[in-house]
């Protein structure tokens, strides 16, 4: 299996991230013409980790996201389904705990992290509302969430000239860069499927987040989304109190 189709089956994503692990960090920068790296300290703000504080990153791949985390005293748990980028993490960082997990299912209890956050990892669930559901679940009451994914650009000019990126440039860039550039092909093509910035907060509101807001990065090719699990919710139902207002900015 050299990519995934947009059925996003499990194992087929799984494999192609494996196959791709040992060169993924350098890819992204190289394909984000070095964006990447302003994005993680965007995520590493607005997650904002605190000692003693548990972080849940999932979709950690070999766990760089997880890094910037680690410095401000919290526990850290990178988590990623794919066992090839979970390998190369402990190669690189063998201290820290990167566990094996399902985004639909976490091996996690209910009310456990402070904060829940994945970054470029939530469009290649094959189900994002239980995925959101889950990130629901394993959080603390008051305790957040941050989305960091690719979005739709907001100025009409720069999104064709994005597209038009996505579709013709990026996979002859990753054949020279990537060990499977295949898998590049089908980053464009899910990124172009995956709903807008509105469209994701409103799916964050069904899966019970409250105080849903976003941020643009980089003109909109990237959001930050936040949400707050609200303090009066049960271990993994829905808010009992009244949801707050919803606002996005």
């Amino acid at each position: 299996m050299t990519r995934a189709s947009l059925d996003k089956q499990p194992h087929e994503v799984a494999s192609m991230f494996d196959g791709v692990a040992a060169n993924y960090d350098l890819t992204n920068d190289v394909l984000s013409l070095g964006q990447a790296r302003l994005w993680r300290k965007e995520v590493a703000k607005a997650v904002n980790a605190r000692p003693a504080q548990k972080v849940l990153d999932l979709a950690a791949g070999t766990g760089t996201s997880s890094l910037p985390f680690t410095v401000t005293g919290a526990y850290v748990v990178p988590c990623d389904f794919s066992l090839g980028m979970l390998r190369e993490g402990k190669k690189r960082n063998p201290w820290l705990p990167l566990t094996a997990g399902d985004a639909t299912k976490l091996p996690f209890g209910d009310d456990v992290f402070d904060t829940v956050t994945i970054s470029f990892g939530l469009r290649n669930v094959q189900d994002t509302d239980a995925a959101l559901r889950e990130l629901y679940r394993v959080t603390k009451p008051g305790g957040r969430v941050v989305i960091c994914e690719f979005s739709q650009p907001t100025w009409a000019p720069f999104r064709t000239v994005y597209t038009e990126y996505l579709m013709r440039a990026l996979p002859p860039v990753a054949r020279a860069v990537s060990s499977n550039p295949d898998a590049y092909v089908y980053l464009a093509e899910s990124i172009r499927a995956w709903p807008d910035q509105p469209g994701l907060a409103e799916r964050l509101r069904q899966a019970g987040w409250s105080k849903v807001a976003w941020r643009n990065l980089t003109g909109g090719v990237v959001a930050l989304h936040r949400g707050t699990k609200p303090a009066s919710a049960s271990a993994s139902g829905l808010p009992s109190a009244a949801r707050s207002q919803d606002r996005s900015q």
